[in-house]
């Protein structure tokens, strides 16, 4: 059963920094696209971040960059998010998604994507 598990959600402070885990079991990760999407309450899921399968390619939303990092372990199967500066408006709840593909390039398209995890909340509250 190909699952992803998200984990490392919580309350920060705004300005303070969070790490996002995103496991894969089921499937070698080392062949799929990985992202990570976002959704706030009333809002529709919208791409944060993602990262390329072969030659680890990212890409990021423009209220991401400069503050957020992608990252895979293969072997662990896990992709990290490491966010910094944390604002009120990054609160939501995180969901991580892949697809499978031997590719450079990724976009965090939500419709590119076919296998999702559960979500882990992220809080930015003082």
């Amino acid at each position: 059963q190909l699952q992803l598990v998200e984990s490392g959600g919580g309350l920060v402070q705004p300005g303070g920094s969070m790490r996002l885990s995103c496991v894969a079991s089921g499937f070698s990760s080392d062949n799929y696209v990985i992202g990570w999407f976002r959704q706030a309450p009333g809002k529709e899921r919208e791409g944060v971040s993602c990262i390329s399968s072969v030659h680890n390619f990212t890409n990021y939303a423009g209220s991401a960059k400069g503050r957020f990092t992608i990252s895979r372990d293969n072997a662990k199967k896990t992709v990290y998010l490491e966010m910094n500066n944390l604002k009120h408006e990054d609160a939501a709840v995180y969901y991580c998604a892949a697809y499978r593909g031997k590719t450079t390039y990724c976009r965090p398209k939500r419709h590119d994507y076919d296998i999702w995890g559960q979500g882990t909340q992220v809080t930015v509250s003082v």
